[in-house]
């Protein structure tokens, strides 16, 4: 069997979540990207092919307080993405975890989008 190179693993694992899940104008999708720098957040109506809300470690917002794609990083851009929906009108939302666990980064980032308000 011929080993597989991980991007290409990656994006499988990243598209076959995407077949069940689809954001709506009623329940939008949540998405959340780590890259080596930073994080980016999205709130996303794919019938309408519209980004409802969106925010990431490089937003003025948040910049001065030099967020790293970690753990303490994705529970502070949580709470930003939550606050950001709510004034979008966006109260309930469908979770991307775009093909990665859901631990560590992932989970921070779902809890604390939870505690701002969102719901999934």
């Amino acid at each position: 069997m011929k080993l597989k190179h991980s991007k290409e693993l990656a994006t499988r694992r990243r598209l076959r979540v995407r077949r069940k899940i689809i954001g709506t104008s009623a329940r939008p999708r949540l998405t959340v990207r780590f890259s080596q720098r930073h994080i980016h957040a999205q709130v996303i109506d794919d019938r309408a092919g519209r980004t409802l809300a969106a925010i990431s470690s490089l937003a003025k917002a948040v910049r001065e307080q030099k967020l790293k794609p970690n753990v303490a990083g994705a529970k502070i851009l949580g709470l930003h993405i939550a606050e950001s929906a709510k004034k979008a009108g966006v109260v309930a939302v469908v979770f991307d975890r775009a093909g990665r666990r859901y631990h560590g980064c992932i989970k921070a980032f779902a809890d604390a989008a939870r505690a701002g308000g969102l719901q999934f």
